[in-house]
């Protein structure tokens, strides 16, 4: 059975792996309460390992300090399951399916021309979009398989091949946001965030994983 991490250490690491959230998003991804959430980051702030700000309504922000705890934390309970090994397999796994799904995204947004490399997709072309969403959906369809085994030993790695398959789906049904909005749970940002916590679980600083050229 996958292990669920504790309270204290979801409430810290969510504010890294989504990136400046409120409690109330924290809590949602992780299937907390908000109270409970809310609690230990306040007790990570009075350690000062996340700062709170209230510019759009209470959202967190993680420092340095919290960042290199969060990781001691996730490195603990790592190998107190002894997963290193299979969370290094599935990271190397990963890899290739990233650099598609970030093709595949660019492809999203830009559509050449013969005058302009950079131009805008401006999604008139149906065949250019079908053939960037077939590619999403296959990458999708690999991505459960690719977690699988790290999935059945972090319970939080489980929900990801969900949210970016429903993610999928909405952009298949015609809502073009779930591809890569970052105001929705796209499919997109949900690859970035499931990245991260990839990069966070095995101590990889950003960038530090990234393929060589083809």
């Amino acid at each position: 059975m996958a292990h669920h991490s504790t309270p204290d250490l979801l409430a810290l690491h969510g504010v890294r792996v989504l990136g400046g959230p409120s409690t109330t998003a924290i809590a949602e991804r992780f299937r907390l309460s908000a109270h409970t959430v809310r609690e230990h980051l306040l007790d990570a702030q009075a350690y000062g390992w996340v700062n709170r700000h209230e510019f759009f309504g209470e959202t967190w922000s993680l420092t340095s300090a919290g960042k290199a705890e969060n990781e001691r934390q996730l490195s603990a309970e790592l190998d107190a399951l002894a997963g290193r090994d299979i969370a290094s397999a599935v990271h190397q796994a990963f890899l290739p399916l990233n650099r598609l799904h970030g093709e595949a995204c660019t492809r999203w947004q830009l559509r050449p021309t013969p005058w302009d490399r950079m131009a805008k997709n401006d999604h008139t072309d149906l065949r250019w979009d079908d053939a960037v969403l077939s590619s999403l959906e296959e990458i999708d369809r690999r991505l459960a398989e690719v977690l699988q085994p790290l999935a059945g030993l972090l319970a939080r790695f489980a929900s990801y091949p969900d949210l970016h398959h429903r993610a999928i789906g909405r952009v298949s049904a015609g809502d073009a946001a779930w591809l890569d909005s970052p105001a929705v749970e796209s499919c997109q940002l949900v690859w970035i965030q499931l990245h991260e916590d990839l990069l966070a679980t095995l101590g990889i600083p950003r960038g530090g994983d990234a393929l060589p050229p083809e």
